[in-house]
């Protein structure tokens, strides 16, 4: 499994989720110092930035892998350029690289809101952010791979739960990224996931019931 954005918070614990599951995990990280914590958690770094790299560099790291994640992000306070070149670019580069290389499965970290944005005019921040949320999961669904998008609520440092609420429309609520983290997991693992779009938050259903339910 390849991760973009393998050094964010639920990356980091999905990162280590996999390798506890006996998955091999390469993350994509920008920034040489972040090495070490990828390390730590059982994967294996490597560096290229998403926003210059060109489709045959990142194809070139994704070769070979069953999965790629993208759960990458521009982070709050990064402007909203950089919301667009990481949010729908480098989510949309990484798709093309997978399509280019022969890796089937992509599953997508997305938000709450995505599938249906503020209109275009609509300037605040949030607005830019959920609209590139937004192209990038249209463009997965317009390509050829097995894609699972999942949408949480509003992330929380909370401990993990363990238990979620996950559909087609959960109405909104908050989930800890612990639990997205498994969320995306479990997408992983259970390929009869592909081709769905699930909004998460928490609730009272394990989460591997949650997504074998929602499989086809």
């Amino acid at each position: 499994v390849r991760i973009a954005g393998a050094h964010g918070q639920v990356a980091r614990m999905l990162t280590r989720q996999l390798v506890a599951d006996g998955h091999d995990v390469v993350g994509l990280i920008r920034k040489r110092e972040q090495e070490a914590d990828i390390l730590d958690d059982g994967g294996r770094p490597v560096v290229i930035d998403l926003e210059d790299a060109e489709v045959d560099e990142v194809g070139a790291v994704l070769k070979g892998a069953d999965a790629v994640v993208f759960a990458a992000g521009s982070g709050p306070g990064s402007g909203q350029d950089r919301t667009l070149s990481v949010d729908r670019d480098a989510a949309i580069l990484l798709l093309r690289a997978a399509e280019s290389v022969g890796v089937g499965r992509y599953v997508m970290l997305s938000s709450m809101g995505a599938g249906n944005p503020p209109e275009q005019g609509s300037d605040d921040d949030m607005g830019v952010y959920l609209r590139a949320k937004g192209a990038a999961d249209d463009a997965l669904q317009a390509s050829s791979l097995a894609w699972t998008i999942v949408r949480p609520g509003a992330l929380t440092d909370d401990g993990p739960l363990g238990t979620v609420e996950l559909g087609s429309d959960v109405g909104r609520g908050e989930i800890s990224r612990a639990d997205v983290a498994s969320v995306l997991c479990a997408c992983l693992e259970d390929v009869g996931t592909a081709g769905q779009v699930v909004e998460v938050i928490s609730g009272e259903t394990p989460v591997k019931v949650a997504v074998g339910s929602a499989a086809r």
